[in-house]
């Protein structure tokens, strides 16, 4: 199944139903009265988060979504039927807005959030409301209002507690494959991810996390070139980033320093608040150095781009604030360990600083394996 984060559909809620001009006529009552009624209400079209969704894959085959008229009223003080809702499954991340004002109509974050995007119309009024005491036939009644209709974009935003960053083949995929379930296609030939995969890192018995995947960036990223720019919206909603750096690149005129700055350019242009987002640098692929190469050149590396001096971990206190740097190897899972109870420590120390806003919730329903499979 292709994984699909965007799609465009219209919803049309029902029309109500008009109310009945009806008179009762039964024998021996010459003056029976009106008694036309009520007309049914239309149907709504709801949006309705669920965790057993990771796509939006058949919205993008069937674009509208209507929902059924109501009935007429009926004479004897009968009221016509309302019609049934349409309920619309949709991925828990999705961000839901109306095309025409560009407003947000809804966010669906939590498994099981209802939202209301079109609302059926009101069912008219029988004759029998209007009769009085100087108008004892009426034979007004009213029509039923219409119901609303929306166009609407969805854009699904993976809920996930830590995203992946870096270039192509830089080994974000080997990684959340050695720490997770997940099963990312990869391969000892340079090639990139072409759909986000989320896996669940379980760090001790009692305690996991999500990590997300998004296909790797390059430089113009944010003015649209490759694929990355499309998927860097799934990373807003995470609470850190890890930048991850292929140390040993395949192509040994590439500069790994040049790259990161690049990286870090294109989240800056791209979104200032995604730029300054808690990030770590995670040096990949050591274990292809020795360890007098390996220091001089993650010290090397470090001086080119700026990075500040990592600060020493607090046996009590988690310093949330303090830039890292991590190297490991995902391939031989050197360093993985470390780095997986590290953010956890983080997160941890995240989610007591700020009850009121916690970051994605781990306990979000992800399946093992990928999010998606690839076509």
């Amino acid at each position: 199944m292709k994984f699909i984060d965007e799609a465009k559909i219209e919803v049309v809620a029902g029309r109500g139903g008009n109310g009945a001009v009806s008179f009762r006529r039964e024998k021996f009552v010459p003056r029976g009265g009106p008694d036309g009624g009520d007309g049914g209400r239309g149907g709504s079209v709801w949006a309705v988060a669920d965790e057993n969704v990771n796509t939006l894959v058949e919205y993008r085959f069937v674009k509208r979504y209507q929902a059924r008229n109501g009935e007429k009223g009926h004479g004897s003080d009968r009221y016509g039927r309302g019609a049934d809702d349409i309920e619309l499954p949709m991925p828990v991340g999705t961000v839901i807005r109306d095309v025409d004002t560009e407003q947000v109509v809804a966010d669906l974050t939590t498994h099981g959030q209802r939202i209301c995007l079109a609302k059926g119309g009101k069912g008219g009024l029988g004759n029998i409301h209007f009769k009085s005491s100087v108008n004892r036939a009426p034979k007004q009644a009213t029509p039923g209002e219409e119901g609303e209709a929306r166009s609407l974009q969805l854009e699904l935003k993976v809920l996930a507690d830590v995203g992946l960053l870096g270039m192509p083949n830089a080994g974000k995929s080997t990684l959340i494959s050695a720490v997770s379930a997940a099963r990312p296609k990869v391969a000892d030939y340079p090639f990139t991810t072409l759909y986000p995969n989320l896996g669940v890192v379980r760090s001790d018995e009692n305690h996991s996390f999500v990590m997300a995947d998004i296909p790797g960036l390059i430089e113009g990223a944010a003015e649209g070139a490759g694929l990355g720019h499309r998927f860097l919206k799934h990373l807003s909603r995470t609470g850190l980033l890890l930048h991850v750096v292929d140390l040993v690149p395949f192509d040994e005129s590439v500069n790994p320093a040049a790259e990161a700055l690049a990286i870090m350019e294109e989240l800056r242009r791209y979104d200032e608040a995604l730029y300054h987002k808690p990030r770590w640098l995670v040096l990949n692929k050591v274990d292809m150095l020795d360890e007098s190469e390996r220091q001089s050149r993650v010290k090397q590396f470090l001086t080119d781009i700026g990075w500040p001096d990592t600060l020493p971990d607090d046996e009590f206190e988690f310093d949330v604030a303090a830039p890292r740097v991590f190297t490991i190897s995902a391939l031989t899972r050197q360093g993985t360990q470390e780095l997986m109870q590290t953010i956890q420590r983080y997160l941890d120390a995240m989610h007591q600083r700020e009850p009121s806003e916690p970051l994605a919730d781990s306990s979000v329903p992800v399946q093992a394996n990928t999010l998606i499979q690839p076509e």
